[in-house]
């Protein structure tokens, strides 16, 4: 993910400051020997959803608690239905009480909506309405979707290793707008008396401007380079878009902007997937773009991502489906899940450091050689979705139990440690000076 590989604040939880800034990865994690009291409490909606959605749903709140707590950060969660199993219990997708709860929360983490119990109902009546209805009733029109090789799963890519190596991209996509909005839209009959079914691309000025600025914030955080990616040798709606966004690249002139029509897009992606940093693009070429880099990437199951608005709270959440044919198999893949709880840290809150530590934990435990079976390979230990998420939480809190263990270091006032203990106490703090880590809380206020 490429949230693994940047120290990224783009966003504050209100909105996006045309100041923010993104810098490159900085280790800047605090150890502490001990649970720290909270001092800050946000109130989180939690969407559950459908298929395997409450599986991983259940985990990513286990390590988003366990990793907010040491860092002195409370939790208030509160459970709402929507999709499927929002149909079941009040015959609508997205309950007024769920969109009023989550529009009052600091940040919503959803899990997946969707499955074959619903696939025949008129479209009102269908889970993903309740997830279009969910993203327009937010305003999150910026969706942020990290896609990134990470060295631990290159070989679970579909690609050849020398293609997929190194790969590290952002698809920034227009959320609320385009094809999936736009009016007329509907079913009719031709000339012919024979029926049709009709949508409308259709996109505004503004509409455009703003994801473009995303875009523009995002690249130059990152690597400086933008590829708007549209269809404007074809359609109108594509040629204001590339006329507006090369409007708004004056304003950045320290970003490169490249455009790019979408069905070579779609081939670059997959011939030279490195030569992309950041791209921006609309809504249903986000949409299928997004999906087909999370492949080059070993698995869908492994990306997360951000939906945010100009303010109010944040919608993060697995890019993956609802996946029914495993659903309370556990044979679903939460670490998707999980980076997205990360995500929700970092652009939801501004809670870097717990975010970081997330990730970290995430790394490791692909360190450590677990994998579900979406990321399988030779000499890797196969684990469920609920052992999966075990490992994660042991990751999470072994950087606590280093801090114990400089913290056994400590001796009463007025004694001297034995020479050799001494010495491996400052080794210890040599060692988190270098690495940008700064320090035990118990060391710094009791022997400076």
């Amino acid at each position: 993910m490429a949230c693994l590989g940047y120290n990224v604040k783009l966003f504050k939880a209100t909105g996006f400051p045309s100041e923010s800034r993104i810098h490159p990865t900085r280790r800047t994690n605090s150890i502490r020997c001990a649970v720290t009291s909270a001092t800050k409490r946000y109130n989180i909606t939690l969407l559950p959803g459908d298929g395997i959605g409450p599986e991983i749903m259940n985990i990513a709140k286990d390590v988003l608690s366990l990793a907010g707590s040491q860092e002195g950060i409370e939790f208030q969660f509160k459970e709402m239905p929507v999709g499927g199993v929002a149909l079941d219990l009040t015959g609508v997708p997205l309950p007024e009480e769920t969109l009023s709860i989550a529009k009052q929360s600091d940040a919503i983490l959803l899990g997946a909506i969707g499955g074959y119990k619903w696939d025949s109902n008129e479209k009102h009546l269908k889970p993903e309405t309740g997830l279009l209805q969910l993203r327009a009733g937010l305003e999150v029109f910026a969706n942020l979707r990290p896609a990134s090789v990470l060295p631990q799963l290159v070989d679970s890519s579909t690609l050849k290793r020398e293609v997929a190596e190194g790969v590290d991209l952002m698809v920034v996509r227009e959320l609320t707008g385009g094809i999936y909005f736009g009016k007329p839209r509907g079913f009719g009959t031709n000339e012919k008396g024979e029926e049709i079914g009709f949508n409308t691309e259709v996109y505004a000025t503004y509409e455009i401007d703003r994801i473009a600025r995303v875009g523009f914030e995002t690249a130059r955080k990152r690597r400086g380079k933008l590829c708007s990616v549209d269809k404007a040798n074809v359609l109108e709606a594509s040629m204001l878009w590339r006329k507006r966004v090369t409007a708004i690249a004056s304003e950045y002139p320290d970003v490169e902007l490249s455009h790019m029509y979408v069905d070579n897009a779609a081939m670059q992606l997959i011939r030279d997937p490195k030569q992309f940093d950041t791209i921006v693009t609309n809504n249903i070429f986000g949409d299928i773009l997004s999906d087909e880099a999370s492949m080059i990437t070993g698995s869908i199951g492994m990306l997360p991502s951000a939906s945010l608005s100009d303010s109010g709270p944040g919608l993060f959440e697995p890019i993956h489906g609802s996946a029914p044919d495993i659903a309370g198999q556990d044979k679903a893949n939460p670490l998707a899940m999980v980076l997205s709880a990360a995500m929700l840290l970092r652009y939801g809150l501004g809670e870097e450091n717990a975010a970081k530590k997330i990730e970290n934990a995430v790394l490791e435990t692909l360190n450590r050689g677990y994998r579900t079976g979406d990321t399988l390979s030779d000499g890797k230990k196969l684990v469920g979705c609920k052992e999966m998420g075990e490992e994660v939480l042991r990751s999470v809190d072994s950087e606590r139990s280093i801090a114990v263990q400089i913290c056994k270091l400590q001796f009463p006032a007025g004694l001297s440690p034995p020479g050799n203990a001494q010495a491996l106490h400052f080794l210890l703090v040599k060692v988190m000076l270098q690495e940008n880590v700064s320090g035990c809380f118990h060391c710094r206020k009791n022997r400076g």
